[in-house]
């Protein structure tokens, strides 16, 4: 039985590896679940899974949860706190660990996971966002096994040699490719930016996602942090990553080799596809989604991502050129804004501008450690919100 820690089992990622899991009873199970605070979901998820721990980094939502827990008899003990999300990654029942709590708070419990060389299914893109080095050192010290779960680096770690080492040349590989979709906004008029309201952000055409990745779907944000994740993941140069806007969202990410072939990975905008190839990796097993059927589908389309619309994708590709500190503002600011800005504090048009402003407050540095990446976080967020205030 292969045991599986989820760190953020109520949002999209975590609700849809649970799904993944229940087709294949037999072959895995959930041991442990952690979340932030949505008592309601993780007390059914408790019941129709039964794993053995349960966390909620909010302490009352923990303190619920427990009585909840404790009257249905259910055999799971319940944790609280940042440590508690942490003894869930850790756990030895869990043979791998998928990340995919959205934000810094995920950071520490998936980075202990990779110290202690466990199977890391990494959908949290705060770990190589803002702690980039810290965390590949981590992985290569243990021995931890690495699966990307973001479609676009899941297809390019499926498009790259099964022996990939992180070497590009050697491999034969000339640049990545990271397609996105354009998000909501793609086709909205500039001047109408100004105007843009949070139900119209989060309103993806293609994917089914939390709020705060949808907004930065829609300033091309993720895409940006994407570039980041790619850069660490497969060793790959900032020069060596493109952007294509492709608002089928079929294929979901392409390699290109030295000797013309592109090979890409294709299938129905449905994050179960590389949630069960990492489960099952290195073998495959029924996700559940539907064949994709290329007749109906018709038309592949592509476009470059214009600057104007999406000036967020300059400020990140700037920030992986700085390094260190610059890449963990880049990070901190955003989460902010997208925040102020769903709150109704922030336009939307005013997002990047925000970020652009924190970005040109920060003194260039390395981060050589957690404690320093937290700093900067901090220090960062604390820019962010003076930033804001000037803006409003």
């Amino acid at each position: 039985m292969h045991g599986v820690a989820i760190l953020g089992s109520t949002g999209s990622i975590g609700r849809s590896t649970l799904d993944v899991i229940a087709r294949h009873p037999v072959q895995f199970r959930a041991v442990a679940l952690a979340a932030h605070r949505s008592v309601d979901t993780m007390f059914e998820q408790c019941v129709a899974h039964r794993p053995r721990l349960a966390a909620m980094l909010d302490p009352l939502a923990a303190a619920q949860l427990r009585d909840r827990v404790r009257d249905a008899g259910l055999p799971v003990r319940v944790l609280s706190g940042p440590q508690g999300l942490v003894e869930v990654a850790t756990t030895d029942a869990a043979k791998s660990v998928m990340a995919a709590i959205v934000g810094a708070a995920g950071l520490l419990p998936t980075l202990e996971a990779a110290r202690l060389g466990r199977r890391v299914l990494l959908a949290n893109k705060e770990a190589l966002v803002m702690a980039g080095g810290v965390f590949m050192e981590a992985v290569r010290a243990s021995g931890a096994v690495l699966l990307p779960i973001d479609s676009e680096h899941n297809a390019v770690f499926q498009s790259l040699p099964r022996d990939y080492s992180g070497d590009m040349d050697s491999a034969g590989v000339r640049r990545i490719l990271l397609t996105a979709s354009g998000g909501p906004l793609r086709s909205l008029p500039l001047e109408r930016f100004a105007s843009v309201t949070p139900a119209q952000a989060v309103a993806h055409p293609n994917w089914v996602m939390g709020r705060k990745i949808s907004v930065d779907s829609a300033t091309m944000m993720n895409k940006g942090l994407e570039v980041i994740e790619a850069h660490w993941l497969f060793g790959a140069p900032r020069d060596r990553i493109e952007v294509v806007i492709h608002p089928q969202s079929v294929i979901h990410s392409m390699v290109e080799y030295v000797d013309g072939s592109v090979i890409a990975q294709l299938g129905n905008p449905d994050m179960r596809t590389p949630i069960a190839h990492a489960l099952a990796y290195p073998d495959r097993v029924n996700a559940g989604v539907n064949p994709l059927d290329l007749a109906r589908v018709g038309t592949l389309s592509f476009e470059a991502p214009d600057e104007r619309r999406f000036p967020c994708l300059r400020l990140a590709y700037h920030a992986l050129e700085r390094g260190g500190s610059a890449i963990a503002a880049l990070n901190a600011a955003n989460e902010v804004a997208v925040e102020q800005f769903l709150s109704g504090a922030l336009p939307f048009h005013q997002i990047a501008p925000a970020i652009e402003r924190v970005l040109d407050r920060t003194p260039d540095r390395p981060l050589r450690d957690l404690d320093e990446v937290l700093d900067e976080d901090q220090r960062a967020r604390r820019e962010a919100r003076s930033s804001i205030a000037a803006l409003a």
